[in-house]
């Protein structure tokens, strides 16, 4: 792994746990609680952590192989890939349910959403600044090093694990994994890390915006049904 490599992971820790730092500060200079304290601090060092790492990878983003994707191929294989990632998401649910019992729902989703629900404005992270940091930090770097050590699926699915492992939810590693290698097979087929970044981006403003539309009672229910259909698909 190259060293700017290194300083990308690096940073991107300190995106993770630099609430630590700004939230206090927050705290004692704006009119905001605790809480809200922490929303915006978690806000500031993602946004910072995105600056940063587009800057150590400046060079390398804007430098493209012969044989990527046009721009037609990117849009063409975005619609695809959205369409790839959930087909591939329901039957990682409805394994998960059927065979494991693993409830339906993300823990990690509901903290989310209850934050943007305090704050609006950590949208801006959940449908654009994660995403796009996520697919550097684990498609182009993690999923790149092990793919030119390993093979495809052994490669997406380290990078998956450690996805997973990261947001606290290795429970759901079956659906992080099916979305990883998603993500991973469109980062291949298109040699552009901005297809998988596109793709993650429409579902995650699709799963914000649909659930922000939802009362909590109304999205418990939803996953009741899907429960029930997975019973009666699963026998």
């Amino acid at each position: 792994m190259t060293k700017r490599y290194w300083w990308v992971l690096i940073v991107y820790l300190f995106a993770q746990f630099s609430v630590i730092v700004f939230a206090p500060t927050l705290y004692l200079l704006l009119p905001l609680d605790e809480i809200q304290a922490g929303i915006y601090g978690n806000i500031l060092g993602f946004i910072l952590g995105l600056i940063i790492i587009l800057y150590i990878l400046r060079t390398e983003l804007r430098t493209q192989s012969r044989d990527a994707a046009s721009t037609w191929g990117v849009i063409l294989w975005s619609i695809l890939g959205v369409i790839m990632a959930y087909f591939t998401q329901a039957i990682a649910v409805m394994i998960e349910v059927t065979f494991f019992g693993i409830q339906v729902g993300s823990e990690n989703t509901a903290a989310l959403m209850e934050m943007t629900r305090i704050a609006p404005l950590f949208i801006l992270i959940t449908a654009i600044v994660a995403p796009i940091l996520e697919e550097i930090v684990f498609r182009k770097i993690l999923f790149g090093v092990f793919y030119k050590r390993t093979n495809f699926f052994i490669a997406a699915t380290l990078s998956a694990f450690i996805f997973g492992v990261i947001h606290g939810e290795p429970i759901h590693i079956l659906i992080y994994a099916s979305m990883g290698y998603v993500f991973a097979y469109l980062y291949v087929k298109t040699k552009r890390i901005i297809v998988p970044i596109i793709v993650h981006m429409t579902l995650n403003t699709i799963t914000v915006v649909s659930q922000l539309s939802l009362t909590p009672e109304q999205i418990e229910e939803l996953e009741r049904q899907w429960e029930n259909l997975q019973i009666i698909f699963g026998g």
